[in-house]
């Protein structure tokens, strides 16, 4: 009965989640829109004394060792909004919107829409070097939350516009429509299905065809193409991946080592994000352009206008303080920092690389710590081919990402998002497969043969060896007419509550009196999965086995302990090993006339 089962599970409601996906890719857009022009604003505030929403950067002040301040006050105002506002504003957003997800029914708290942007955009307008994807997929995900907290909705559906609404804000920030799709898949999901790939994707899609009219069409880092790259380039990647991986391990390090630092500080978190501040405010006297956003250095790095020798110090300045200020709890995003630090390593190291290419190097180095730090090497693959259209070094790309990713999985039990919800009592398991109870049908787990009860069967006699009485076999048996059709299931527990009007010998009871509901039944060509899906909904713990041809006749009986059979099936193809073809030790091959 194959032929009943279909590849995906989703119904008709899917066209109204994916409807409602519109508007909120729609303000994810105008929500990105907004916040990177807060960021601007506050730059300008700060740095340049001047009331001004358009591009400025920290870098262009004239304060001199004042601007060592700035932080501390932006850090100062975040601990304030924090503490008697939402905390949840604190962190780099990803991580909250991930536990909102897993541990808080998509739930997300509508002071969080309005005060993680503002805070954000004081954190990096005030010096904070971070970026603004973050904040704005927590930002995008608590809109879609509080719109779908307004409807009457599952949890999943809540889930699905939350991620809508994240995957929008970055769709429209970077002009990358594809990678945010993914980055919901790999981060933020936690399923690969219908039902939420489709109204995420057309949420992205929305806030794609909304940017050029918002903040002008991509690519936002355009670059000169590169040809088809040779092999010999492409082994070049290799090691830009390991030294990216190195970076990703050192960077989450840094981070959650500071964390704990400022966990020994005798004073209420409140005060961290200032103090945090304060060697923001140092580090930009040593090297102001590692102060902010930066989006200005990466598109230095892409086209190959750098200087190797001062990206050494942007690079060590940026990560100090970068690793420093994300542990003392303040409110901005990784991903533009992740691209800056992996970018310079990548120009570092670009003389020593096949070609000595100062534009593809930083590149493939950008992707790479971006993916080995994140955990998400489709992401940072397809992030990078949407920030530059640079086709030709899409396998650069991936073989880098991949490798970066693969040192950190291996060394590593959590990435940089995932440390920070372990840290609150919570794990998460970010392999995605194939529940192996889909796999196997009811067919294949149930038990034969059956143990049948006559309905005319007195409650006496069920209480004796035969049935319930002793060491009985099961805990419950289907009961059928003399027809032998399937007329419900009774238990031990049905038994002994009538036990007390047996005694008082009061009428004959039998096995059809028993009964407490219409029988529930599995059907042979279902698969585990809804058997125990049945089993959980209405609190039992078997099922008589029925084909749809005839769904009186008890064909078997599948109980919960059946349910492990997948699991084991699974277990041993994991780790079992085996030779299939070969030589046995000792014997040589037959000659040809064996």
């Amino acid at each position: 009965m194959s032929q009943k089962q279909s590849d995906f599970s989703t119904s008709p409601r899917l066209l109204w989640i994916a409807l409602l996906a519109v508007p909120v890719g729609a303000i994810g857009a105008a929500l990105a829109f907004v916040l990177l022009r807060c960021i601007w604003l506050f730059t300008n505030l700060f740095y340049l004394h001047r009331f001004s929403a358009l591009p400025a950067a920290p870098a262009q002040s004239d304060l001199g060792w004042l601007t060592v301040f700035v932080p501390v006050l932006g850090g100062l105002i975040i601990g304030l909004l924090a503490r008697f506002g939402s905390e949840r504003i604190r962190g780099h957003g990803i991580p909250e919107a991930m536990e909102a997800i897993l541990f808080g029914r998509s739930r997300m708290d509508p002071k969080v829409a309005v005060l993680k942007p503002i805070s954000s955009a004081i954190s990096i307008g005030s010096g904070g070097p971070f970026g603004a994807e973050g904040p704005i997929i927590m930002t995008g995900g608590a809109v879609g939350s509080v719109i779908a907290q307004t409807i009457h909705m599952t949890a999943n559906e809540r889930k699905t516009l939350l991620v809508a609404g994240a995957a929008a804000g970055m769709s429209a920030t970077f002009a990358s429509p594809i990678a945010a799709v993914l980055l919901a898949v790999e981060l933020l999901l936690f399923e690969w299905r219908p039902r939420s790939f489709v109204p995420v994707a057309v949420a992205s899609a929305t806030a794609g065809l909304l940017r050029p009219f918002l903040l002008g069409p991509g690519p936002i880092f355009p670059v000169h193409a590169h040809a088809a790259l040779p092999a010999s380039v492409l082994l070049g990647a290799v090691p830009v991946g390991i030294g990216a991986g190195v970076l990703a391990i050192l960077l989450t390090l840094a981070v959650y080592g500071a964390e704990d630092l400022f966990a020994h500080v005798r004073l209420h978190w409140m005060w961290w994000p200032a103090l945090g501040g304060l060697v923001v405010g140092i580090g930009g006297l040593i090297e102001p352009r590692a102060l902010g956003v930066g989006y200005d250095i990466i598109d230095e790095l892409l086209n190959g206008h750098y200087v190797i020798h001062a990206l050494v110090v942007l690079l060590v300045v940026k990560g100090v303080i970068w690793a420093i200020a994300l542990g003392s709890g303040t409110s901005g995003g990784v991903l533009a920092p992740l691209l800056i630090m992996g970018g310079a390593l990548g120009a570092i190291f670009a003389p020593l690389l096949p070609t000595g290419d100062r534009t593809l190097w930083p590149l493939v180095a950008m992707a790479a710590g971006l993916g080995g730090t994140m955990r998400s090497p489709l992401t940072a693959t397809i992030f990078a081919l949407e920030l530059t259209h640079d086709v030709e070094a899409l396998p650069a790309l991936l073989i880098a990402t991949v490798i970066a990713h693969g040192m950190t999985v291996l060394t590593m039990k959590r990435s940089i998002l995932t440390e920070k919800v372990a840290r609150r009592g919570y794990h998460l398991n970010r392999e995605y497969a194939v529940d192996p109870l889909e796999n196997l049908s009811v067919r294949d787990a149930m038990a034969t043969p059956v143990d049948i009860i006559p309905a005319s069967t007195s409650a006496r006699d069920l209480l004796g060896p035969k049935f319930f009485g002793g060491r009985h076999k099961h805990q419950g048996y289907p009961v059928v007419d003399a027809a032998g059709r399937l007329v419900g299931l009774i238990t031990r527990g049905d038994v002994l509550e009538h036990w007390p009007d047996l005694e008082a010998g009061e009428g004959a009871i039998v096995a059809f009196d028993l009964i407490r509901r219409p029988p529930l039944v599995a059907y042979t060509w279902e698969p585990c999965r809804v058997a125990a899906e049945r089993m959980a909904q209405n609190d039992v713990g078997r099922l008589p086995v029925v084909s749809a041809e005839n769904p009186t006749k008890v064909l078997g009986m599948i109980t919960r302990s059946d349910l492990l059979k997948p699991r084991l099936h699974r277990l041993v193809e994991e780790s079992t090993r085996e030779r299939n073809l070969g030589v046995r030790a000792g014997r040589p091959w037959p000659n040809r006339g064996e």
